[in-house]
């Protein structure tokens, strides 16, 4: 009975964690899609809510790290239990840095306000931050169900994001090639596309946290990336 009582409790306790991961996880999911589109629609007074919406992400991983120390110290979890916990924590922390990233960009859209219209290329940014966004509404899901082959899916996606990254940084490069007035703005922009980038590899992170949490083995670390921008000869 009392060995019942503590499963009942520790899967209270787990229940209530993941409904914060979740919570977590929708407030994520607008801050990437609300700074895409003050950036493309110029709306300043959007960015600024992205950007003050950011210390609820905060107070979510803090609260949900507590928890799971809490639960850690109390329960006392081993094997998948305990995997499930640490699991957990490197979600929201995934979570968290994706809000930053989304903050970041809201940062520079009050920037690039003040300068010249760069709407064509804050559309494709927007295409690139909703290919993310879907990401990680999939790579929850994953999580909730336990589904590996969903988390794969996510995985090989971020493909797709590093490629998008790549063109964009290619007419980046080409527009400041092109005329030196383009350099301050298309900084900005390209470090908006490569916050986004950055957000497809946390998102990424999730899903193969989730597959470890499964199988007890981590996808090979040598992941393939279509970023390619590295290799660029530094003389252009």
């Amino acid at each position: 009975m009392v060995e019942q009582h503590i499963a009942s409790a520790f899967d209270r306790d787990l229940e209530t964690i993941q409904a914060q991961i979740m919570k977590m996880g929708g407030l994520v999911e607008a801050a990437i899609i609300d700074s895409a589109r003050a950036l493309e629609t110029r709306d300043e007074e959007l960015a600024k809510q992205v950007r003050e919406r950011d210390k609820a992400i905060d107070g979510l991983e803090e609260m949900i790290n507590e928890e799971a120390a809490r639960v850690i110290a109390l329960r006392a979890p081993a094997a998948i239990d305990l995997r499930l916990v640490l699991s957990v924590m490197k979600i929201a922390g995934n979570l968290e840095r994706i809000g930053d990233y989304a903050k970041n960009i809201a940062k520079r859209t009050g920037v690039l306000i003040q300068g010249q219209d760069s709407s064509e290329s804050a559309a494709a940014l927007r295409r690139m931050a909703r290919e993310v966004e879907l990401m990680l509404k999939d790579a929850l899901d994953s999580y909730i169900q336990r589904d590996i082959e969903l988390a794969a899916d996510v995985i090989a996606r971020d493909r797709d994001v590093d490629q998008m990254y790549n063109a964009l940084f290619r007419e980046f490069l080409t527009h400041m090639m092109e005329d030196p007035r383009n350099i301050t703005p298309c900084m900005h922009l390209h470090f908006i596309a490569k916050n986004i980038e950055r957000m497809g590899d946390h998102v990424t992170s999730i899903s193969e946290e989730l597959i470890y949490l499964v199988t007890g083995t981590r996808p090979e670390e040598d992941r393939p990336k279509a970023d390619t921008t590295s290799s660029i000869p530094q003389e252009i």
